[in-house]
């Protein structure tokens, strides 16, 4: 069997909200298949331990704000010398209280649309004139099963992924003539550290879920690995503008 190590072997990337959790897991797995990688968080990640000496990058970055993102890509640059995958990682939702549309304060919604929407807006503009300059590049958006299903309690967070899944398909069409790529990944719920110190996800909630699952598992970080690599690998290059569902069968489109 032809081994399909280091897929990635000379290629940068850069994963937001990767101190812990769910992109964490996306950072160690791009590092695995040889990727050099700038973890970025809202404070800086330490959680280097995992990646080769020499081959990782802890960045404290706001993807709010467009001069945070353009210094996180700039430095990145100027470590490892160019700029190939960029995996829009960053969202609140792990400590976000499930409630009706009518009890969600306008100052959680603006907080949830300028991370989850607005992270990825200024993140991809960061990262584009890079991958211009080399005519190709991989950007990696996060999306949600929940906005196939209409999934109800959590309004500004379903919404904030729907237009993820919009911005995604826009972006392809832009940047297809430049060699960029852009994708989706919608995974289900994952039982990350996040939602598993949540009681907002009582045992009821995560079994309800599960059984609208074609496999009736807990889904955990490492279930999204296999697609976070082939997204980011040459494997995709003539898929753009998709968005692919992981959630055990939950979503079937």
């Amino acid at each position: 069997m032809e081994d399909i190590l280091g897929r990635l072997q000379g290629k940068v990337a850069i994963v937001t909200g990767a101190a812990q959790g769910i992109g964490a897991a996306y950072a160690r797995a791009l590092a695995a298949e040889g990727a050099s990688v700038c973890l970025s968080d809202i404070t800086a990640p330490t959680n280097l331990a995992d990646i080769e000496e020499g081959r990782a990058l802890a960045l404290a970055g706001d993807v709010t704000n467009a001069a945070s993102c353009r210094e996180m890509v700039g430095k990145t640059i100027e470590k490892f010398g160019r700029l190939d995958i960029l995996v829009n990682n960053a969202a609140l939702f792990g400590k976000l209280d499930l409630k009706r549309f009518e009890d969600i304060p306008t100052s959680e919604w603006d907080a949830v649309m300028a991370v989850n929407v607005r992270g990825v807006f200024e993140c991809s503009k960061a990262a584009a004139p890079a991958m211009r300059r080399q005519n190709y590049g991989k950007i990696i958006n996060v999306a949600s099963g929940t906005v196939f299903k209409g999934t109800p309690m959590m309004l500004h967070y379903v919404t904030s992924k729907g237009a993820v899944v919009a911005l995604t398909r826009c972006l392809a069409r832009e940047l297809g003539d430049d060699g960029i790529r852009v994708n989706c990944i919608a995974p289900g719920l994952i039982m990350s550290e996040n939602v598993r110190a949540n009681p907002a996800w009582a045992e009821n909630l995560v079994a309800s879920n599960i059984a609208t699952r074609a496999i009736k598992r807990e889904a955990v970080p490492e279930d999204l690995l296999g697609t976070i690599v082939f997204l980011s690998s040459p494997e995709s290059d003539f898929m753009t503008g998709q968005t692919i569902v992981v959630d055990g069968g939950s979503v079937m489109h």
